[in-house]
């Protein structure tokens, strides 16, 4: 495996960690409070967003640039990525028979869950390879990940 699509490896697994939260937690609510599959749907690629940027955003705040600039720096890493898990990922819950209506005590809801979650990830890869490659997407905050300083998002310590 090349270093490229090892970066893209890495950047996606970082998405799904976000993504997974959300996605899991947004479904887990909307199926435990009986909500329509639409609302939960909403609910899961809202938490999705959130928790993605989230974990993208502790460590550029941690390398010291500013809120406003980390926000910037993790809507240009990710925002690509995770639309396209959560495209991918929903997508097949409203394809899977069954997916949609399981309960939570059904492994049908666990089993489609997990199985969109790892498709919206293989599907993913080459995406964040194609941008990583264009100094795009995860290349975007790659060294703020690893305790680098540096202010390139436009901000100013």
């Amino acid at each position: 495996m090349d270093n490229l699509t090892r970066l893209a490896v890495s950047a996606t697994l970082h998405c799904l960690t976000g993504c997974a939260i959300g996605e899991v937690l947004g479904m887990v609510i909307g199926t435990a409070f009986g909500l329509s599959n639409a609302v939960t749907i909403v609910l899961a690629i809202v938490l999705a967003f959130l928790f993605g940027y989230s974990l993208t955003i502790r460590p550029v705040l941690r390398s010291g640039v500013p809120v406003k600039a980390a926000i910037g720096v993790a809507l240009a890493a990710d925002t690509v990525s995770i639309a396209v898990m959560e495209l991918v990922d929903n997508g097949m819950l409203l394809v899977i028979p069954g997916a949609m209506a399981a309960g939570l005590g059904d492994g049908l809801f666990w089993v489609s869950l997990a199985a969109a979650l790892v498709v919206a990830a293989v599907v993913t890869v080459p995406v964040n390879r194609w941008m990583i490659a264009r100094g795009r997407g995860h290349a975007v905050v790659h060294h703020y990940h690893h305790g680098h300083e540096g202010h390139e998002a436009g901000g100013t310590a």
